[in-house]
């Protein structure tokens, strides 16, 4: 048990955090999925519409992640994704995303929040250099300045790259949007935990390994040495 401070208001809390084991230079972690969970990993929507096609596997968080004798844990292992962020976003993603973002802000609801994805943490990578981002252009859709701004950010310089696999619901779960929810905070708790049963990963097991594997790459200090 870790205590944890959140910028906002320094609200201090107590979490458990889930061990990565070590594999290679880099961190990863298999799991069992749990039967049903309440909590949620607030995420820009048009980001969680790129986890759920498939066209990104990784999530960049400044925190949420701490190493311990050369172990990373991991806050949360497993979680809901919560779409937020409609209309903020736009110049903080790549142009060719900003019409899908546009149409989504358009739909948008103000008082309710519709959660159909799932994800579970398979990989955890440290970023300490800046110029190893430019390395997972193409993997992602935030604007490079984004990254660079979160990387800056804080105390150490830094961030931490989770390579998740993305579940669908067979159908959308909408829920009320409460004032719990809001806030400059990364981890929500639903009121009521949701069922896992059902859920069908977006890519395909070979389709995912690929792309884990190919960031595990990019990533990896021997990459990088000899790029």
């Amino acid at each position: 048990m870790t205590l944890v401070c959140t910028k906002a208001g320094w609200q201090c809390q107590a979490v458990t955090f889930f061990r990565v084991d070590i594999y290679s230079s880099l961190r990863y972690m298999s799991l069992t999925m749990l039967a049903s969970s309440h909590i949620a990993f607030k995420e820009w929507a048009i980001v969680v519409e790129t986890l759920a096609a498939g066209e990104q596997t990784v999530l960049l968080r400044k925190g949420g992640v701490r190493e311990d004798g050369g172990q990373f844990h991991v806050e949360h292992r497993e979680f809901w994704l919560f779409p937020t962020q409609y209309h903020e976003a736009e110049r903080s993603i790549i142009p060719s995303k900003r019409p899908a973002l546009r149409a989504l802000a358009a739909g948008a609801e103000t008082d309710f929040v519709s959660i159909s994805q799932y994800a579970t943490v398979d990989t955890v990578v440290p970023i300490t250099d800046p110029e190893l981002l430019a390395r997972l252009q193409g993997r992602h859709i935030w604007a490079e300045h984004v990254l660079r701004d979160r990387f800056a950010f804080g105390r150490e310089p830094g961030l931490h790259a989770l390579v998740v696999r993305v579940y669908q619901r067979p159908s959308p779960v909408r829920l009320p949007i409460r004032a719990t929810h809001g806030g400059c905070k990364s981890w929500i708790e639903l009121e009521t935990p949701l069922s896992t049963a059902g859920l069908a990963p977006v890519l395909h097991d070979t389709d995912f390994a690929a792309q884990r594997d190919e960031i595990r790459e990019l990533l990896s200090p021997h990459a990088f040495a000899h790029s």
